[in-house]
C-alpha cells in the first residue's frame, strides 16, 4: 500500500502498511497498553512460517512495553491502530538476536510479521469508564454522520422533484402555448 516505514531509524524495524484502519481508530495508549493481535511470522530467508494465530484463528495478547515481545513488536504496535495490517520486518538485534529461538528460529535471523491489531483494551483494574465513555462518543459521532448523510441524501432527493415538477409546469405552459388555446376561445 505504501512505502516501508523506517521505525527505529536504523532500519533494524521496517513497516510497510497492507491496510489501513479506518480515521477514527483507537491505537494504543497509556490507557489501553493491552493489544490484540492476529499474526503470521517468517524467517526473511526462506519464507518459511514459524509461529502463526491464523491456523487455529487465536488472538494473542500482551501488554505493550512490558517486554513480553520482542523488542519490534512494542516498537511496531505502538504506531498501529486498531484495523490495521502491517508487514513488519524486524533485524536480528530487535527480534531474537545471535541467540535466535531454536528450534524454529535460526541465530541472527531477520524475521518479517504480517500483524493485525485487532484491539487495544485498558489493564485489569483500570478504569473502564473512560474507554466505554470514548467508545460511546465515537459511536454517537458514527449516529450523527449517518443522519446527516440521510439528510442530505432527503434533500437531494426533494431538489430533484422540485426540478422535475417546475419543468413539468414550464412544459406544460409551453404545450398550452403551441396549442393556442385551442377549444377555449368563442365560437363564431
Amino acid at each position: 500500500m505504501g512505502d516501508a516505514i523506517d521505525l527505529t531509524d536504523d532500519g533494524g524495524v521496517m513497516k510497510k502498511i497492507v491496510r489501513r484502519a479506518k480515521a477514527d481508530a483507537v491505537e494504543p495508549s497509556e490507557d489501553l497498553p493491552l493489544v490484540d493481535v492476529h499474526y503470521e511470522g517468517t524467517l526473511a530467508d526462506t519464507g518459511e512460517v514459524f509461529d502463526t494465530t491464523h491456523e487455529d484463528n487465536t488472538i494473542f495478547s500482551f501488554e505493550i512495553g512490558s517486554g513480553s515481545v520482542i523488542r519490534a513488536w512494542d516498537v511496531a504496535l505502538r504506531t498501529m491502530k486498531v484495523g490495521e495490517v502491517a508487514k513488519i520486518t524486524c533485524k536480528p538485534e530487535y527480534a531474537y538476536g545471535r541467540a535466535g529461538s531454536p528450534p524454529d528460529i535460526p541465530p541472527d535471523a531477520i524475521l518479517v510479521f504480517e500483524v493485525e491489531l485487532v484491539a487495544c483494551r485498558p489493564r485489569k483494574g483500570s478504569s473502564m469508564s473512560s474507554v466505554s465513555q470514548e467508545r460511546a462518543r465515537l459511536e454517537e459521532l458514527k449516529k450523527q454522520r449517518e443522519m446527516a448523510a440521510a439528510v442530505k441524501e432527503e434533500e437531494k432527493k426533494k431538489r430533484e422533484e422540485a426540478k422535475a415538477a417546475a419543468a413539468a409546469r414550464v412544459q406544460a405552459k409551453l404545450d398550452a402555448k403551441k396549442g393556442g388555446g385551442k377549444g377555449k376561445g368563442k365560437s363564431k
